[in-house]
């Protein structure tokens, strides 16, 4: 990781609304450090995704953000996609979060587990509460995919992202975690 690596970013037009990602420039990678899950239009996604960043530009995508987009294009649509091997840049992280992030990346498409389960097998038990703060920093949801950690006894908990419980639960029944209702748009 190098920190003196320019920002860039962009935001992609897809079926769950824009979603914006920001990478680092470096040599023979672009690791993702941040994505933005849709909060209103584009220009608002922008805005949620830049305001935490120290300096960032619009730029055309480099092969590796390019394959990504592409990725979260297809889980979009419904299709079964894996980001376990997206390379994410955390910046300087506790060791906590990096292994909870990290136990949470090996999770496959539709896997779901709860707050107390995604501890232990960060190999930290009993930090449940721990697990919820992690997941509240998370910088790339759906690389990271927080949205698959439930509460206690199945139930959906909360989601920071914009749209709150609500975005988490249509990204569940998006990867057929959780049953889809019979009628209704899903992302409407």
């Amino acid at each position: 990781m190098d920190a003196s690596s320019p920002l860039f970013h962009t935001v992609l037009d897809t079926v769950l609304g824009p979603i914006g990602l920001a990478w680092r420039a470096e040599a023979n990678r672009a690791p993702v450090v941040r994505l933005q899950l849709p909060a209103g239009d584009a220009a608002e996604t922008e805005k949620a995704l830049t305001r935490r960043l120290a300096s960032t530009r619009a730029a055309k995508l480099p092969p590796e953000i390019a394959k990504l987009a592409a990725r979260i294009e297809a889980y979009a649509k419904g299709e079964q996609v894996d980001f376990s091997a997206v390379p994410v840049d955390f910046g300087p992280v506790e060791p906590l979060r990096r292994a909870i992030y990290a136990a949470l990346r090996k999770l496959r498409h539709g896997e779901t587990l709860t707050y107390g389960e995604l501890a232990e097998r960060a190999g930290f038990p009993g930090q449940a509460q721990a697990v919820g703060q992690a997941m509240g920093k998370n910088p790339v949801p759906l690389v990271v995919p927080c949205h698959r950690v439930l509460a206690a006894g199945g139930k959906i908990g909360g989601f920071s992202a914009p749209g709150g419980a609500a975005t988490k639960e249509k990204m569940l029944r998006l990867e057929g975690a959780i049953a889809t209702p019979a009628q209704g748009d899903l992302f409407g």
